[in-house]
């Protein structure tokens, strides 16, 4: 009989007010006893509405009924038939949004913790499982794939599995992209990422790191190197600012710049003599999962105090709830409907405030949400000495202006037709290159759907 409890089993977690002085993961998973009750409220649905919410396709109730029979790596091999990255996806994938949010059990309750499922299903493997990927035959065709992060590490690992030579280009020391530099340490630790990336190095894929196409190779140049086919997913990694007065003071950087110095260049541990700020007040202004994982970041790094500021109220947020919990439970302090105008320094060009102007929300704009609009004569100084900048971020434009035939639209991402090619024949992209800033999993569907088509692609031409 299935478990008709109304409740999701709960993850056991490090209490805030000690995890926010260290960069352990928060939450600690499920153990056996309670993925086995947790999987027990899966009705197994005749219609699947689970799987539609998935970008990858995932298999859902075949792999929590493998966890209900006790075969935990059986539940692994199902995920992993669709997906090149299922410890990852365990963690920071926003199931609320898509799996979750069909499942039946929601109707009435909570729905089925797939998320956790997933990740108790690829944690059980790394610890138990010895086995090694089995190495398809390879087929004797060559494709390039640009960007070793979540689009094309996905990208990479299905072509792999259909024993295509591939060959990842990553422009930094390590793979993984977003996952290595942009996720934090306590919400995904590094070696579970460098275990799935070792996991597509079994299955044949070569990374080639310190790699910046379009400075050592233009992808002309891979194509005359004999790549049949090349796939870009490069992300949106160029930050963006907010073109206000002060931004150039010491103490002003990208959420980008601030997390890559503290994840990839090891920040966070003692002993790395990283250049990264070190505040006693700072202010990130933002309300996605970046501007999250910044604050709570910089808690961990020893500020005293960490404030998120956002334009509108906390119901526009676009970060997840979890994470807007977590870090409400940490000591974040939220500034809504406030926007900062100006940052002042002092007389040796550091910050030293933030002037916020309180908003007020009006019409809704082209997104949906009701636009902000400035209360007059609302300004106020903020004492801060970091500003942090987590408002987005858009593609490199490096590929696409070292690449004759490669069109971009207006916002500089990369424009592809139905099958995932770009304006370049034999060219094709996907995740953030092509959609701007978006979700690991959304990446992780596009390199998925781009391995397929790059696969008949190549069947056309022999």
């Amino acid at each position: 009989m299935p478990n008709m409890s109304q409740t999701k089993v709960p993850v056991p977690e490090q209490k805030p007010e000690i995890r926010a002085k260290n960069f352990q993961e928060v939450s600690l998973g499920y153990t056996v006893e309670m993925a086995q009750e947790e999987a027990t409220r899966c009705l197994n649905c005749k219609h699947r509405p689970c799987v539609s919410g998935c970008p990858v396709n995932i298999q859902i109730p075949d792999f929590i009924k493998k966890i209900t029979e006790q075969d935990y790596d059986g539940a692994y091999e199902i995920i992993h038939q669709t997906s090149s990255l299922p410890a990852v996806c365990g963690r920071v994938c926003p199931q609320e949004r898509q799996c979750e949010s069909k499942c039946v059990r929601g109707k009435n309750g909570e729905p089925v913790g797939i998320g956790r499922l997933e990740r108790f299903a690829a944690d059980w493997h790394m610890h138990h499982s010895d086995k090694p990927m089995q190495k398809p035959e390879a087929n004797g065709h060559k494709i390039a794939v640009v960007g070793g992060g979540p689009a094309g590490l996905t990208c990479a690992g299905d072509l792999a599995k259909r024993g295509y030579e591939v060959t990842i280009f990553e422009a930094f020391h390590v793979a993984g992209g977003v996952l290595m530099y942009g996720i934090p340490e306590f919400r995904l630790p590094k070696a579970i990422v460098q275990k799935e990336v070792d996991h597509l190095k079994q299955l044949g894929v070569k990374i080639m790191t310190n790699m910046v196409i379009g400075k050592i190779f233009s992808i002309d140049e891979l194509i005359a190197q004999g790549f049949e086919a090349v796939f870009v997913g490069s992300g949106a990694g160029l930050p963006r600012f907010m073109g206000i007065e002060g931004e150039s003071l010491i103490g002003v950087c990208s959420a980008n710049e601030y997390l890559t110095r503290i994840n990839l260049m090891k920040g966070y541990l003692e002993g790395y003599d990283t250049p990264v700020l070190k505040s006693k007040c700072a202010a990130v202004c933002g309300g996605g999962n970046v501007a999250m994982d910044a604050a709570r970041s910089a808690l961990r790094m020893g500020a005293e105090h960490v404030y998120i500021i956002y334009r509108r109220s906390e119901n526009e947020m676009p970060a997840r709830r979890e994470e807007i919990h977590h870090a409400k439970e940490e000591g974040v302090e939220f500034l809504t409907l406030q926007n900062p105008v100006k940052i002042l320094g002092d007389e040796n060009g550091r910050v030293r405030a933030a002037v916020c102007q309180r908003m007020e929300l009006g019409e809704p704009d082209a997104s949906g949400r009701r636009s902000p609009i400035p209360v007059e004569n609302s300004e106020y100084e903020l004492p801060v000495d970091t500003v942090i900048m987590a408002i987005g971020t858009s593609p490199n434009p490096l590929i696409r202006t070292t690449t004759k035939g490669l069109e971009a639209n207006r916002h500089g991402c990369l424009i592809v037709d139905e099958h995932m090619m770009t304006t370049k024949t034999g060219v094709y992209a996907g995740g953030d290159a092509v959609t701007g800033a978006a979700t690991v999993i959304l990446a992780m569907g596009a390199g998925k759907s781009a391995a397929q088509s790059i696969h008949e692609y190549i069947q056309k031409q022999y």
